[in-house]
């Protein structure tokens, strides 16, 4: 009996579909998190929101800014804006102290295609409590 067969003289064929398993579900992974922002968001249009952070995740594939804001019809609305990855955003100087809870925003975004869908793309923000700001050229400006 060789090491390829089991007792009943079968080849076991488990080790290698679950190597194969694994190696096609890691090549796929990138796939996944990359996409195009103009998939989701409609780049050309710009929508504007202000209100108090309700939480910061300074994380890849992007960063999240969930913004409490209101409508423009009046109802309170928590926005999802997704924004740059971490190693971008580093380079910008935005670590994960950078925001906090309670921090009162302006962002500009581009909206979601799907107009019952919160998630929108950060294209700027502003802080006015210190004047923090990072634009569409992701430059930071803290004057």
């Amino acid at each position: 009996m060789s090491k390829r067969e089991d007792r009943t003289g079968r080849r076991r064929k488990g080790s290698w579909y679950g190597i194969a398993l694994v190696a096609l579900g890691a090549s796929g992974a990138p796939l996944l998190a990359h996409h195009s922002f103009a998939t989701y968001y409609m780049e050309q249009d710009t929508i504007e929101v202000e209100g108090d952070i309700v939480e910061f995740e300074y994380k890849n594939p992007h960063a999240w800014v969930y913004v409490a804001g209101q409508e423009p019809f009046g109802s309170r609305k928590t926005y999802a804006a997704e924004w740059a990855s971490r190693a971008q955003l580093g380079r910008d100087g935005i670590t994960k102290q950078t925001l906090r809870t309670g921090d009162s925003v302006r962002i500009w975004a581009s909206p979601n295609r799907d107009p019952n869908d919160n998630r929108i793309r950060l294209k700027r923000i502003e802080r006015r409590s210190d004047g923090f700001k990072w634009g569409q050229q992701n430059r930071r400006d803290s004057r």
